[in-house]
């Protein structure tokens, strides 16, 4: 038995941190998680012994993000923050053998500095977005070094190009993330087509974000074909279904149905019918047959699935302009979006053609939906992640 501190840094990096954690404890060993960001609500999912107090910043962290974004984070105290969860790990070190680092450069840093043996799934890079991975200063130092004892890329360009940079052997066995879904995943009646919406996580943004999918889905009420459409938002917990209820009443949509214990809203705006769901994330998307996103990690799953994504650009802090088009780098040619607009009604008119193309494509041409399959399998890899990660890290436990 081994005793592993995951240091994870970001919303979806928790989740493939305690989907990771979760594993190695299966196999006897004791695990405890250190979230550098935000609260550790996928941690505490799993019942994953969380270290430290935590804190949650608007933008979950610096990287894409809008920079009076990163200003706010900063004047809000996430330097000294940073500073403090450094001091912890490193009072803390000698408790465990070894640490896996799930992220960026950030809790690389902090494993490094505290001396001790890790693994690394690089989840926060891709070569995808450039051509070739330029790792920020020293990341390649850090990754190169004799206490890093496994690297763990989330896609096969990524795998092959650190390869080549840091001259050792840097692994895509696939991402944690999308296993479950990959599992569930079930496919929908031909007589229906299901859409799912997703407007992000962060608050501070996702208020901005559901009011532009509201008016989007009010323009394709005009069009007879969407009242045979489903529609699903998937709504994060911090968004309660009171301030949900008062924006709907508010723009004259009509209540069909409240279900409060199961967390489920169904309103009716014209001939469209929309369901507003909480704690139904998996279930939407592995029902769904195409995605309307302004979100990160929910974006890759989709794709992961093998379902194409339209976003619509978003006024940030975090799904800003930049961070759309290099997502859309990260996960390939069957992520879309609509970006030669100058005003909010021209970005919806362009957003709503651009969702009747792909219902098309998807109807009428069988190689499209091939080529999504083939697009997930480069970009994120196939099923059963985790184990095949886990695996690795056991043979290098039970050999040192």
């Amino acid at each position: 038995m081994s005793k592993i501190l995951v240091l994870s840094n970001g919303h979806g990096e928790d989740l493939s941190g305690a989907i990771l954690a979760s594993r190695l404890i299966s196999i006897g060993n004791k695990v405890e998680a250190l979230p550098i960001v935000g609260l550790g609500e996928a941690y505490k999912k799993e019942k994953i012994n969380i270290i430290g107090k935590t804190r949650k910043f608007n933008t979950g962290g610096l990287g894409y993000n809008s920079l009076k974004g990163r200003l706010s984070d900063l004047f809000n105290g996430q330097i000294n923050y940073f500073l403090k969860k450094l001091w912890l790990i490193f009072l803390i070190r000698k408790k465990y053998d070894y640490f896996l680092v799930v992220g960026d450069i950030v809790p690389i840093f902090f494993a490094w500095l505290s001396r001790k043996k890790y693994f690394t799934y690089l989840v926060a890079y891709s070569s995808h977005y450039e051509g070739k991975l330029n790792l920020p200063w020293p990341c390649n130092y850090f990754l190169m070094s004799p206490l890093s004892k496994r690297v763990y890329a989330r896609d096969l360009l990524t795998s092959f190009d650190l390869s080549n940079q840091l001259k050792k052997e840097v692994l895509f066995l696939g991402n944690p993330f999308i296993d479950k879904l990959l599992k569930n995943s079930v496919k929908v009646s031909n007589n229906s087509f299901n859409i799912a919406l997703l407007p992000g996580s962060r608050i501070n943004e996702l208020k901005n974000n559901f009011d532009l999918m509201l008016d989007i889905i009010e323009q394709l009420a005009n069009y007879k074909f969407f009242k045979k459409v489903k529609f699903n938002f998937a709504l994060s917990s911090d968004f309660k279904m009171e301030n949900v209820r008062n924006k709907l009443s508010m723009k004259n949509w009509q209540v069909e149905k409240i279900s409060s214990n199961n967390l489920k809203l169904l309103y009716r705006y014209k001939s469209i019918k929309v369901y507003f769901k909480w704690n139904s994330f998996e279930n939407i998307l592995s029902k769904s047959d195409l995605a309307i996103s302004m979100s990160g990690t929910a974006s890759e799953q989709v794709v992961g699935i093998s379902k194409p994504v339209i976003q619509v650009e978003g006024k940030g802090p975090q799904f800003t302009r930049s961070f759309a088009e290099a997502q859309r780098r990260l996960l390939g040619k069957h992520v879309y979006c609509f970006t030669n607009y100058s005003n909010k009604n021209e970005q919806i008119d362009g957003t709503i053609n651009l969702i009747v193309k792909i219902m098309y494509l998807m109807k009428i041409d069988n190689s499209f939906l091939k080529s999504c399959k083939e697009n997930a399998r480069q970009r994120l890899g196939d099923k059963d992640a985790t184990p095949k990660i886990i695996s690795d890290i056991e043979k290098y436990l039970t050999n040192d």
